[in-house]
């Protein structure tokens, strides 16, 4: 008999639709005719999932005594025989009640799948076994109820149930998933939006990893061998020409081919000068990249593809994409090109992206600065060209038994030497003329192999060629001055003009154009060095990069220094620059100096806005005292006066009422002056907190002693752990959290006061049924002086929770402002828990558990 199959509905949490997906598709498969009946689905009253059930075959229920209580269960043997096709079996991992035919629901399901019944069944993630302890972490809570992960992994379908947090919890306030008695406690436990989360994306990885399992199983048993890469590393190379943008968009669209794909473009600098890229398309490039989710890096390295391919290996990229090659025709003389060069040499578990491109074969400028103007690879393959050419030449021209004859001979020389000079400068190309003149004249001149030359008409042959040869020499080295000199006053003129741009602009900070410079330059470290006076010492003021020694103390310890006035210096460290480079970097060097000003402008201004923030407090603080204290003073004022007066003859009840207003005024004036001081504790930075452990209990009540009695309703568990506070910083947050939450409460509605514990943290929620607060000034309300909406003048001078949550960061927790279900705000004060104290584990509802 054949196993039957297991379709399982995985959710993130209880109440995203698992049942109701399950009994939707048995519906669907009744309606094509299939046996499908319901083994076991509870609706846990929510009438759209009791609904659901209408039209579908129940199992009847086995009934199982246990502790004088009745449950009911899935009755398996019921199940076995009426034998249909497709049974529902909701909540996988649910434990059976003692007494029953297996401990656990799941084993029940493997009876049926052995029996050949198509099983379909529902499960969270947090019932996973596997994860229980992260689970456990992110909610405080430890799962009872769970389900091995390979009977899960082993279900022939698993299909996600999804839906956001902000969609859980509506449906959980408008009473669709608990009865509205439980809705306070799992909004403000479980079912918080940070657990939604954090839960949900739990589901949807373990869900990715398992279509992976699913795609190496397909690949498996079709025997293919070659490599699958469902997640890519592509790598954009970047010359920071305008072709690196289509370059940027196309490696873009290919990661969004595949999930979880990654683009990295990379520009790679030679490390002898200015680079040959122009920085503004190259900061362009930047931000493209960086829009487009990818990641942008500077790499320094004389040989472009080696560079490439390490960097490429180093970050385990699958792809590489090169634009088609600028150069013209002509050009390929001088090599196969980056992105041939690339392609040969990547290897098979590389690919190799050639993307044309509007600039193709338009050409491309010669190297703006190359240290000595031609590189190494350049330089020694002239010199080979000027001295290994002529006698390999002469070797071949020997060979042959008629030669072209010695005009030909002196054109193929002067080759030569053209190409020693395109090559490797003048120095190979004099060369080559020494040695192709010597050469001529001892084997292609008569008499041969002697240096003699009989025919006066061969010595001016021999003398044209080499005065041809070094003129040639000549005009190509001055060539290939003026093009370098004029491509680089080019890159120096585009880096000056877009440096300036940024830095008037704003757009540059100090420690991004000292990086700029280190990258321009080439440069191991960049350091802004200042001073105060002739004989002061140095101070660094900016730095980017790293030190491999001792840190840069003073100018003269650097290899480069560039003097920025009297008293401040630009320093570098790694190689020395030519002169030609040090006009550059007096540029950047005097732009260094001003963003340093701007910087400290801004410091400045913002030192003043501070100074204006604390005139308008004091101007506010003005206005309370002449208001908001004056008032409770003028009631005493008139109390006391009346009881002095010998005019009236006072009533012992009317002595008493003047009394407990002298008294609540009194009360009132110490209230605001408390106030006022803790907040200039706070301003000032002189509250020092003093932790020690101590239970809530002990604490809170104590806060309540200046609210009218009955107007709160405490609820704070015993089993909740010490927390770590200062017990009179924390009485006087409380206090005012709960004066300010009574004020704003309705008459006869209690403000409710419960803590709960969630992993290392314990909250304490105020919760109020008043007019609550918008999203937009539930930030504001926390700032000194403000009393929200239409709070009468008299009520207080707007420090209460100003004090509260400059209390509570003080000891180490938060406090924030939520919307109370049903209407109203609730305040969040979250506390350490004592270290070393295990945290809580409250029970959730039986429907978070199954």
């Amino acid at each position: 008999m054949a196993r039957g199959k297991l379709r399982i509905y995985l959710g993130a949490a209880p109440g995203v639709g698992k049942t109701y997906a399950m009994l939707s598709e048995a519906h669907r498969r009744v309606e094509r005719g299939t046996d499908a009946v319901v083994a076991f689905v509870e609706h846990h009253g929510r009438p759209r999932t009791e609904v659901m059930l209408h039209g579908l075959e129940q199992i009847r229920r086995r009934e199982l005594a246990y502790r004088d209580t009745v449950f009911t269960e899935m009755d398996v043997d019921a199940v076995l025989a009426r034998r249909p096709a497709v049974a529902l079996v909701d909540e996988l991992a649910h434990t059976n009640v003692p007494g029953s035919r297996n401990g656990k629901r799941w084993q029940d399901v493997e009876e049926l799948l052995e029996a050949g019944i198509h099983v379909i069944s529902t499960v969270n993630i947090q019932h996973l076994e596997s994860l229980g302890d992260v689970v456990e972490s992110i909610t405080g809570v430890r799962q009872r109820e769970t389900v091995p992960d390979e009977i899960v992994r082993r279900a022939d379908q698993i299909e996600l149930v999804d839906m956001s947090p902000q969609a859980i919890r509506r449906r959980m306030a408008h009473g669709n998933i608990y009865q509205p008695d439980k809705v306070d406690a799992a909004l403000s436990n479980y079912f918080r939006p940070g657990n939604l989360t954090a839960l949900r994306e739990l589901a949807l990885l373990w869900v990715a990893d398992r279509v992976d399992e699913y795609l190496q199983e397909y690949r498996a048993e079709h025997s293919i061998r070659s490599t699958w890469q469902a997640r890519e590393r592509i790598v954009v190379g970047l010359t920071g020409g305008p072709e690196g943008r289509t370059l940027i968009r196309r490696a873009a669209r290919m990661a969004a081919k595949g999930s979880g794909s990654e683009v990295l473009a990379v520009y790679i600098a030679r490390s002898d000068g200015l680079t040959s890229a122009s920085p503004k398309e190259l900061a362009v490039q930047r931000t493209l990249v960086e829009d487009l989710g990818g990641t942008f890096h500077h790499v320094i390295g004389d040989d472009i593809p080696s560079a490439l391919l390490e960097f490429a290996r180093g970050v385990n990229a699958t792809q590489i994409v090169l634009g088609s090659s600028r150069r013209k025709a002509w050009q390929y003389v001088f090599g196969p090109g980056v992105g041939a060069t690339v392609a040969r040499e990547s290897g098979p578990d590389l690919d190799v992206h050639i993307v044309t491109h509007d600039e193709v074969a338009k050409g491309r400028g010669l190297p703006v600065a190359r240290g000595a103007r031609l590189g190494r690879t350049r330089i020694i393959a002239g010199w080979l060209v000027g001295v290994v050419g002529p006698a390999l030449l002469s070797l071949l021209l020997t060979s042959i038994a008629n030669g072209p004859g010695l005009a030909n001979d002196v054109l193929l020389f002067l080759f030569l030497t053209v190409v020693a000079a395109l090559l490797g400068g003048q120095l190979p190309a004099l060369a080559s003329a020494a040695v192709g003149s010597l050469l001529l004249n001892f084997y292609f001149t008569p008499p041969t192999h002697t240096l003699t030359v009989s025919d006066p008409k061969n010595l001016v042959a021999i003398v044209i060629f080499f005065a041809v040869a070094v003129s040639v020499a000549s005009v190509v080295d001055l060539a290939a001055r003026r093009t370098h000199q004029a491509a680089r006053l080019r890159a120096e003129s585009e880096i000056l003009s877009f440096l300036a741009g940024s830095v008037l602009r704003g757009e540059t900070t100090l420690d991004a154009l000292l990086e700029r410079v280190r990258e321009t330059f080439g440069m191991e470290t960049v350091a802004l060095l200042e001073r105060a006076g002739d004989v002061e010492p140095w101070t660094c003021a900016g730095r980017a990069g790293s030190d491999h020694g001792a840190p840069l103390l003073r100018p003269e310890d650097a290899d480069v220094d560039m003097p920025v006035g009297d008293h401040m210096a630009l320093a570098l460290t790694g190689r020395v620059l030519p002169a030609e480079d040090r006009r550059v970097l007096a540029a950047f060097a005097a732009q260094a100096a001003v963003v340093l000003d701007r910087q400290r402008l801004v410091g400045e201004a913002e030192r003043a806005r501070e100074l204006a923030e604390g005139n308008r407090i004091r101007t506010a603080l003005l206005a309370a005292v002449s208001h908001d204290l004056r008032t409770p003073l003028a009631g005493i004022k008139a109390s006391v006066t009346s009881l002095r007066s010998d005019d009236v003859a006072w009533s012992p009840e009317d002595e008493a009422e003047l009394l407990a207003g002298i008294e609540a005024g009194a009360d009132r004036l110490d209230h605001l002056v408390g106030n006022l001081l803790d907040m200039s504790r706070l301003q000032t930075g002189t509250v020092t907190p003093l932790i020690r452990e101590i239970d809530l209990d002990e604490v809170v009540p104590m806060a309540l002693g200046g609210v009218p009695e009955g107007s709160v309703t405490l609820d704070i568990p015993e089993e909740l752990p010490i927390v770590a506070v200062d017990p009179g910083l924390l009485e006087r947050s409380v206090a005012n959290l709960v004066e300010n939450a009574v004020k704003y409460s309705p008459d006869g509605a209690a403000v409710l006061v419960s803590a709960s514990a969630l992993g290392e943290r314990v909250e304490l929620r105020i919760a109020d049924r008043g007019p609550g607060v918008p999203d937009s000034a539930k930030d504001r309300i926390f700032e000194p002086f403000q009393r929200y909406g239409d709070a009468p003048r008299g009520a207080g001078v707007g420090l209460g929770l100003a004090v509260a949550r400059g209390f509570a960061e003080a000891m180490g927790g938060t406090l924030a402002a939520e919307d109370t279900p049903g209407g109203g705000m609730t305040m969040v004060l979250t506390l350490r828990a004592a270290p070393g104290r295990p945290p809580a584990r409250p029970d959730l509802p039986a429907q978070a558990t199954t």
